[in-house]
């Protein structure tokens, strides 16, 4: 009986769905992600051009190609379009086709979320290039330092357009953490348990739990910059009291897990490649698995090996440095399980068998010379250097790009029904191969030779303008090599030899339909015994579950509306505590002006505290009700705890206008610029908490909820009691001085 549903004659309403216009309303997983990697190319050719211009001002000493000014704007856009608009997004969009089908799923859990997080992408990118139409970019920096990017040294609105296209994208990223985390965990095949889910999808999960983690910190961090600029607060402005060494801090709690959140994906990418096109199952799938968790635990406790050059002190410097070290660990032992995989392997190479052993050698470089950052002298000498440049894009070129084009040649076939050329792949592979090498070697170099980053020109000292004028060529033929990948594409989609079911006889799920996928993935969700179910089908007498056992699947699925709720209030939870971290900085020290203790009313804040504490209560109750069935209790218990929320946010008011009325604002001082902040949010959040509870009210009403949405409404819930339990904190915090 075949798993899948064999091509049948184009229907009315399929020829209506490929029109163009049926892009912009799809909730399909499949043609997200193809309109996702699609955006990401279309900035990769304008972060790519904007590399060959500040490669062609590089190309001579003191060359004036391009005024400082404007070079400042091209590392900023080029930084920000890499990483925000390329990076995230292609992964992203190889995540949203592939893990449902890997997995034996129809579609993501949440499809409109889906689409939601994928708009929310080209409505950053559009406001972030939009700067360019009010005279100029933003010219701070990817990393947007502070104070350079704070109103006094910063007037231009571009600065603003970077920040609110920036929290577009961290949001649209969350969500879509969120949706691969809910899909992993609920929406398996049968048989397919946690311990069998191929390695892509387990690095795709890792990585949604690192968005979900780390992303908060960068909107909190962005958030303030943006208060600073548009309200006149303080918070990174030192002239007034504020700390340009917090924003660092901010932004490396985020930046760091960064840059696992565009590796691991390419990590899962080669352990699916590299087994497939050597015959042979991953060796140390566990390890592989495990240590990859290991990385996200780590990822948060070595954010500070960004900032040796700062001053933290002794203290600091050896704690971070140490991380650094043991995250380079489950890191590097990595290599050795692909090449042991390779090893006696029967290795067909083909273009994206290239690109992953391109890979292996490629991001080894660039681990090697990552770990000698740990050393905090080696820091301090090159920090501000090319070599730092050369490192990170060996990293990320020759591991997170490289692995991006093993995965396009490897999984073309499967989304489009085509091969491409191996012919034009091999072509494309050696000139980023040299382009690579050439660009980035030579910036190791330059940067031991003492060339500083961030400068757009340089004095005619010895061997720099041979090394640049090589770096120089480099780039461009990486530039002719992306030319020559998207000439591919376009041949092949046209012309390319039809490819089949699986043309690389793989092992996992996505092979086991069509090329491409119909519109619901599968006619049959295939049961899974384990780690290959297709070499299980193709060889039932070498099927690896009758060799090798792996832990058994129970069959049980958590809630998605649970699953959603927590990793939500996880994401939340981290946004609090960095505005939290802010308000303990700034006002664990006496200010002058107004504080906690001569402007807050304790007493009367903390009547409507125990409101807001009982709305958990009345809430919980009305959970019970609606579990009984009993509709009328559970719409009365549901209108208090509305009522409860309310009191809540109109004891914020009176408390807001009182403090108002006395001229104490945003931008009075630190305490009340991160008063207001965080009370701000916290009141945000009640009342989009108390906008839910009314719809439910309503559809209760209405009689269109039932006690057979319960997990639903518990999901409401959780969120609920988080708002909660945030006010406790800053209750505790701000208005009990604790740990002040």
């Amino acid at each position: 009986m075949p798993l899948v549903e064999t091509s049948s004659p184009a229907t009315t309403d399929e020829v209506e769905s490929g029109r163009l216009l049926s892009w912009v309303g799809t909730v399909d997983h499949k043609r997200i992600g193809i309109l996702y990697i699609c955006t990401a190319t279309i900035f990769l050719a304008i972060g790519g051009l904007e590399a060959l211009l500040m490669r062609v001002q590089l190309l001579f000493p003191n060359n004036t190609f391009l005024s400082p000014d404007f070079f400042n704007q091209m590392f900023t856009m080029h930084g920000t379009t890499m990483v925000f608009l390329v990076g995230m997004p292609v992964l992203v969009g190889f995540a949203n086709y592939f893990v449902p089908l890997m997995i034996g799923a129809r579609d993501v859990a949440f499809p409109r979320l889906n689409a939601m997080s994928y708009w929310l992408l080209p409505m950053g990118g559009i406001l972030l290039y939009f700067s360019f139409f009010t005279g100029k970019a933003p010219d701070a920096g990817w990393f947007s330092y502070a104070p350079l990017s704070t109103k006094p040294y910063n007037l231009q609105v571009a600065q603003d357009y970077w920040i609110i296209g920036l929290l577009c994208l961290g949001v649209g990223s969350v969500a879509a953490g969120i949706n691969i985390v809910v899909t992993v965990l609920t929406l398996r095949a049968p048989g397919m348990s946690l311990q069998r889910v191929p390695l892509f999808v387990w690095m795709s999960f890792m990585t949604a739990i690192l968005t979900v983690l780390a992303l908060p910190a960068l909107n909190a961090a962005l958030a303030m910059l943006l208060i600073d600029r548009w309200l006149g607060a303080a918070f990174f402005e030192p002239d007034r009291g504020g700390s340009a060494v917090l924003w660092q801090h901010f932004f490396w709690v985020f930046g760091h897990p960064e840059v696992y959140i565009l590796i691991l994906p390419a990590f899962g990418m080669i352990s699916e490649i590299i087994p497939t096109f050597s015959r042979k199952p991953i060796y140390g799938y566990a390890f592989v698995a495990g240590s990859s968790a290991v990385i996200v635990l780590l990822s948060y406790g070595v954010w500070a090996h960004h900032m040796f050059a700062v001053g933290l002190g002794m203290g600091a410097d050896i704690f971070f440095a140490v991380g650094t070290l043991l995250i380079a660990l489950p890191t590097g032992v990595k290599i050795f399980n692909w090449t042991a995989t390779m090893w006696g392997g029967s290795i067909r190479l083909t273009t994206a068998m290239m690109f992953a052993v391109a890979f292996l050698l490629e991001f080894v470089v660039g681990g090697l010379t990552g770990v000698m950052f740990a050393a905090v002298p080696i820091d301090w000498q090159l920090t501000d250097t090319y070599f730092v440049v050369g490192h990170f894009h060996y990293v990320l070129i020759g591991g997170t790009v490289f692995g991006v084009f093993a995965a396009t040649y490897y999984w073309f076939p499967k989304m489009t029904g085509r091969m491409l050329s191996e012919k034009l792949g091999q072509w494309h592979f050696w000139l980023w191969v040299f382009g690579l090498n050439a660009t980035f070697m030579s910036q190791h170099f330059l940067g031991v030779m003492g060339m500083p980053r961030r400068v757009y020109t340089y004095a005619d000292n010895p061997g720099w303008m041979i090394l640049n004028m090589f770096a120089t060529l480099g780039a461009f033929a990486m530039g002719a090599g992306t030319l020559v990948l998207l000439w591919n594409i376009g041949m092949s989609l046209r012309h390319g030899k039809i490819a089949g079911d699986n043309p690389w006889d793989a092992f996992t799920l996505e092979w086991a339909t069509t090329s491409p996928p119909p519109a619901d993935n599968f006619k049959t969700i295939p049961e899974v015994k384990s780690r290959r179910p297709l070499w299980d089908m193709s060889q039932p007498e070498l099927a690896d579950w009758k060799h090798g056992k792996t832990p058994e699947d129970s069959g049980r699925r958590p809630s998605k509306a649970l699953v959603c709720a927590w990793a939500f209030v996880a994401s939340e939870a981290v946004f609090f505590l960095l505005l939290l971290v802010g308000y303990v900085v700034f006002n664990s020290q006496h200010l002058e002006g107004p504080n906690a203790a001569n402007s807050l009313d304790v007493a009367r804040t903390g009547a409507f505290t125990v409101c807001l504490l009982a709305s958990s209560l009345s809430f919980w109750f009305a959970e019970l009700a609606l579990h009984a069935g009993k509709m009328v209790h559970f719409r009365r218990w549901l209108g208090m705890t509305i009522l409860l929320g309310a009191i809540f946010i109109a004891g914020q008011i009176w408390e807001y206008t009182g403090l108002i009325m006395n001229d104490i604002t945003v931008d009075e001082n630190l305490f009340a610029a991160t008063f207001f902040t965080v009370t701000g949010f916290h009141g945000l959040h009640v009342m989009a908490g108390l906008v839910t509870l009314s719809i439910l009210l309503s559809l209760a009403i209405r009689e269109d909820f039932t006690s057979k949405q319960i997990q639903v409404f518990r999901g409401v819930g959780i969120y609920w009691h988080f708002v909660d339990v945030v006010w406790i904190a800053v209750f505790s915090i701000i208005y009990l001085g604790l740990m002040q």
